[in-house]
């Protein structure tokens, strides 16, 4: 950009400098040929110092004030008029040098070399000492000879002068197109520019939406199924107040359950892994989740693990361990089942975990009252934790013959890439 700034100014520059040259150059030489004439005092004074007035004129009229009207027809007048002043007084061959550049700025095509030759020879008439002069002494082979070599010259010099000129319209040509190149692209830039920033503001909505959606399913799966349990144990504790020994389990219960809520709420806030994961591999964490439901809920629960079972990723590991505590509370909220059971099973690419029970069952293509037929919170959040791990969540279910729950995650090794 700076480049292209500076070749800009630099041919607008070049070009003002030409202009005002050819816009004064006539009449400088005018004013220098009428100034030798006014010392000379040549026999035909009035007559020259009248024509000089009237190209004066002319020069006014067409050259400056009207540039653009009859431009063919205003060379040709002015090439007359300078070719009866070298006539009469030789000195004005250097008014005649206007030709050339005026030649170049007027006329176009093969006109500008007939009008560099029509300059040359009146020049060669005015280097011979004009018409009086060459008439007196026969000059006449002299000044065609004269003539001739002045027009090659005037003409190979044309040839390179409009070479250089149409090089230096290509350039402008050139760095005109590089100009518009350049608001484009800046444009372009800009664009990108606001794309980029509406990306950032979309990144950061869809970061602060995941969030939410993550706390959310972290609340569910500790806080909401922890007070869940413990509900259910006070009740249980409230219909056995008569039996000391079993109101004494369902208290004990409610508060291992408020304790295990709160660590789990504590660790939730501060984003690390749950606490059984921190403590045990995944198929130790479940089997422990396993056994306490089964312990708090009286229904009969069995973990089995195929497969290799190693160390996973921890968004693998929590996943699976989320879904084994969802599908459990849904089975002790909703199944009334005698049986659970559960299948975690570890294969080169994959690890699924299986959840099966044999209570009532349900639709699980019916809608809900939301309106939606993934089922409530609990299966949608399931569903997103899987998917998050680009897994998946199959669910079986018919009324009267129990649920079966699938979740499939890619087998992701610890300290391995997402």
């Amino acid at each position: 950009m700076g480049i292209e700034g500076d070749l800009r100014e630099e041919f607008d520059r070049w070009e003002r400098a030409q202009t005002a040259t050819f816009t004064v150059l006539p009449y400088v030489l005018l004013a220098v040929s009428v100034g030798i004439a006014l010392l000379q005092l040549p026999a035909y004074l009035p007559v020259v110092l009248g024509l000089s007035a009237a190209v004066a004129l002319w020069l006014l009229w067409f050259h400056t004030l009207h540039p653009h009207t009859l431009r063919a027809g205003y060379y040709a007048g002015l090439l007359t008029m300078a070719a009866g002043l070298a006539a009469l007084a030789p000195w004005y061959g250097l008014f005649a040098f206007a030709g050339y550049p005026q030649a170049f700025q007027y006329l176009t095509g093969r006109w500008r070399y007939a009008g560099a030759a029509a300059t040359a020879m009146i020049s060669a008439m005015a280097f011979l000492g004009g018409i009086t002069k060459i008439s007196a002494e026969n000059l006449w082979w002299v000044l065609l000879g004269v003539s001739v070599l002045s027009i090659v010259l005037a003409g190979a010099v044309f040839y390179f002068v409009e070479m250089a000129y149409q090089r230096n319209e290509l350039q402008k040509q050139a760095l005109t197109e590089l100009h518009e190149a350049n608001l484009k692209l800046e444009a372009a830039l800009a664009e990108n520019a606001g794309l980029h920033a509406r990306l950032l503001v979309q990144a950061r909505e869809a970061g602060v939406l995941d969030e939410r959606q993550r706390m959310a399913r972290e609340i569910h799966d500790t806080l909401a199924q922890g007070l869940a349990g413990i509900l259910t144990q006070l009740q249980a504790a409230e219909q056995t107040a008569a039996e000391p020994e079993a109101l004494g389990r369902h208290v004990a219960n409610a508060t291992n359950l408020a304790r295990e809520s709160l660590i789990e709420a504590r660790r939730t806030v501060h984003s690390v892994e749950p606490s059984v994961l921190a403590e045990a591999r995944l198929p130790e964490a479940i089997g422990e989740v396993t056994r306490n439901w089964s312990a708090a809920n009286s229904v009969d629960a069995v973990l089995t693990t195929t497969g290799d079972a190693r160390p996973m990723h921890t968004d693998v590991e929590v996943a699976l361990l989320r879904t084994a505590q969802e599908a459990l509370s849904n089975v002790a909220k909703h199944a009334r089942a005698k049986r659970v059971g559960l299948t975690l099973s570890y294969m080169p690419d994959l690890v699924t975990l299986d959840v099966r029970d044999d209570g009532v069952g349900f639709a699980p293509n019916v809608k809900r009252a939301n309106g939606s037929t993934n089922g409530g919170f609990g299966l949608s959040g399931m569903r997103q934790r899987v998917q998050r791990l680009a897994g998946r969540l199959d669910i079986e279910s018919e009324p009267g013959r129990g649920t079966a729950i699938s979740a499939t995650v890619p087998a992701i090794p610890a300290g391995g890439a997402r």
